[in-house]
């Protein structure tokens, strides 16, 4: 069968993960980019100025139209994405409902790249989730190449890829993620022009979802295995962050306080057997946190209305009069109001 040249695609995405797909699409001799729909405009910083998304200035950079509805559901909308005749909508992490109408206008298909190896964590935080669940050995995260149907992320697939979870944070997976959703994206697109692209259902008994997280999900249960909490640790950086509040006994020369931190990851220690979860020691270098199983050692860390720094700042100067060894314990945050 003889290759068509171009491949006219109306790409659909929003943030840094989407526009990772449309610089991939950009560079493929395939492809014909009639137009980038992406998200309004919002504000964003401390000035709650207007903010171009991700996509938006990568599309502009291509120098491709773009269109910024608010909604895909009304005739006008829908009229003028119609006008583009698309054989693909590439969609990466949108962020607004394609409905049926919508979904029908392609003349091969509407895809999306999801971030997860299907049916498993549909739905808005699929590569936190994958961290933060992810603490086991051999663990893995992956994409989803499929057809977008009427049902969140319930669609046909055509294609998956994975990688190891290792010690990635979710801010470095989402990364590794957006590249590799990337390269498979085209390699499908490509499937698709010469009509070999098969897509396969989803076994719905094993559909998990992924619900997106919030301030709450950062706080650490230091309970649980030290493994277990490394994972949400890094599931939760950089955002929502990890939480806890180390309270802190008094010293000879050493006032008791509270103090609340966003931790970074660290690193797993010795056995803690014997020692309460949660207590906290330090030996002038580190701070360590008893779990349910091991010691863990702080990464950097935050206190409030502070940047990040080494937990050797922190002791060398809020915390220099502060007894080594067992000195406190770590709470959660809502334990300590």
């Amino acid at each position: 069968m003889a290759q068509e040249k171009d491949c006219r695609i109306v790409f659909m995405g929003t943030p840094g993960f989407a526009a990772a797909s449309l610089r991939r699409l950009a560079a493929w001799p395939r492809a014909h980019i009639v137009a980038v729909y992406t998200q309004p405009d919002r504000p964003a910083g401390r000035g709650q100025k207007l903010a171009m998304s991700a996509v938006k200035k990568l599309a502009l950079e291509l120098g491709i139209p773009v269109c910024q509805p608010a909604s895909l559901k009304g005739a006008e909308a829908q009229a003028e994405l119609a006008a583009f005749r698309p054989d693909v909508l590439a969609v990466a992490a949108y962020g607004l409902i394609l409905p049926d109408a919508v979904l029908d206008m392609p003349r091969l298909a509407p895809v999306n790249v999801h971030a997860s190896i299907l049916p498993g964590l549909r739905g808005a935080a699929p590569i936190q989730r994958a961290v933060m669940e992810g603490w086991q050995p051999g663990a893995r995260a992956g994409i989803s190449i499929m057809r977008i149907g009427s049902r969140l992320d319930a669609g046909p697939v055509y294609a998956m890829g994975d990688t190891p979870i290792g010690e990635h944070t979710s801010g470095s997976l989402h990364d590794a993620l957006a590249e590799l959703g990337a390269e498979m994206l085209v390699t499908v697109l490509d499937d698709l022009m010469e009509g070999r692209a098969v897509a396969v259902e989803q076994d719905e008994s094993l559909a998990t979802h992924a619900a997106k997280l919030g301030k709450r999900d950062g706080y650490i249960n230091w309970t649980r295995s030290a493994a277990e909490a490394h994972a949400q640790i890094r599931g939760v950086t950089p955002r929502p962050g990890a939480r806890t509040v180390l309270h802190l006994d008094a010293g000879t020369d050493f006032e008791a306080r509270s103090m609340p931190l966003i931790v970074s990851p660290g690193t797993i220690g010795e056995t803690a057997a014997g020692t309460a979860p949660g207590s906290v020691r330090h030996d002038g270098q580190d701070i360590s946190i008893a779990c349910g199983d091991c010691w863990y050692t702080l990464g950097m860390v935050r206190p409030e209305g502070r940047k990040d720094m080494p937990v050797r700042d922190l002791l060398n100067g809020s915390l220099k009069n502060l007894p080594q060894g067992v000195c406190g314990e770590a709470r959660l945050p809502e334990e300590s109001l």
